[in-house]
C-alpha cells in the first residue's frame, strides 16, 4: 500500500515553475520561421493535386453492380431486428419490482430536508444594507423614468387609433332597452318633480349681496356704454376732418 503524499503550497510552486521553464525551453527550440506567401500559382498547383487525387480514388474504386432489394432481402432484416431486439431483452434479465413502503418515503423526504439544509448553510450569511436617502432619491426617479417611458410608448401606440367593438344583435337588443329605461325613469321624475318649487329664504345678507350685483352690472353696462359712444363720436369726428382736410 502506498501513502498518499499531500501537495504543499511549495509543491504548487515547483510545479508552476517546471511548467514555465518547459514553455519557454518549447518555444526557444522552436526557433524562427518565415511565412511564405500563397501565389497563385501555388493555388493553381493545389486545385490540380486536389482533382488529380479524386480522379485517381475514383479509378481505385471500380465499378460496382446494384443489387435490387427482394422480398427474401427485406424478410430476412426484419427477422435480423427480431433476433438482435430479443438477444438484447434476455442480457438484461430480470428486475423485481420494489413497492414504495412508507419507511422509504419517509427516507426521502429525511434526504430532502437534509439537502435543502446543506445548501441554505452553504450559501453564507449576506450583511444587510440599510435604505440611505440617496438610494430612496434614486429609486423614485427610476420609477419616475420608467412612468414617462411608459406614458410615452402607450400614447404612440394607442393616440389617434379607435377601439373596435363588433355590434352584435345582443349589445343591440341591451343599448335599447338602456334608452327604454333612462326614458321611463327621466319622466318619472319629471311627473313627481312638475307643479312643485323649492322656497329660497330671503335674508338681509343675500338681498344685500343680490343689490351689490346689480349695482356692479350697472356700473359696468354704464362704463362700457360711454366708452362706446366716446369712441363713436371720436370716428365721426375723425370722418369729418378726413373730407374736410
Amino acid at each position: 500500500k502506498a501513502t498518499p503524499t499531500p501537495v504543499t503550497p511549495e509543491m504548487e510552486r515547483v510545479k508552476r515553475n517546471q511548467e514555465i521553464i518547459s514553455s519557454v525551453l518549447y518555444k526557444e527550440n522552436v526557433g524562427k520561421v518565415t511565412p511564405t506567401p500563397i501565389t497563385p500559382e501555388m493555388e493553381r498547383v493545389k486545385r490540380n493535386q486536389e482533382i488529380i487525387s479524386s480522379v485517381l480514388y475514383k479509378e481505385n474504386l471500380g465499378r460496382a453492380t446494384p443489387t435490387p432489394i427482394t422480398p427474401e432481402m427485406e424478410r430476412v432484416r426484419r427477422n435480423q431486428e427480431h433476433i438482435s431486439s430479443v438477444v438484447y431483452k434476455e442480457g438484461l434479465g430480470k428486475a423485481t419490482p420494489t413497492p414504495v413502503t412508507p419507511e422509504m418515503e419517509r427516507v426521502k423526504r429525511n434526504q430532502e430536508h437534509i439537502s435543502s439544509v446543506l445548501y441554505k448553510e452553504h450559501l453564507a450569511k449576506g450583511t444587510p444594507t440599510p435604505m440611505t436617502p440617496e438610494m430612496e432619491r434614486a429609486k423614485r426617479n427610476q420609477e419616475n423614468i420608467s412612468s414617462v417611458l411608459y406614458s410615452d410608448s402607450f400614447r404612440k401606440q394607442v393616440q389617434g387609433k379607435a377601439a373596435y367593438v363588433l355590434d352584435t344583435p345582443e349589445m343591440r337588443r341591451v343599448r335599447e332597452t338602456q334608452k327604454h329605461i333612462s326614458t321611463v325613469k327621466y319622466h318619472e321624475d319629471f311627473e313627481k318633480s312638475k307643479g312643485s318649487f323649492t322656497p329660497v329664504v330671503t335674508d338681509p345678507i343675500t338681498e344685500r349681496v343680490k343689490k351689490n350685483m346689480q349695482d356692479f352690472s350697472d356700473i359696468s353696462y354704464r362704463g362700457i356704454q360711454r366708452r362706446v359712444v366716446e369712441m363713436e363720436r371720436k370716428r365721426v369726428d375723425q370722418d369729418q376732418e378726413n373730407l374736410t382736410g
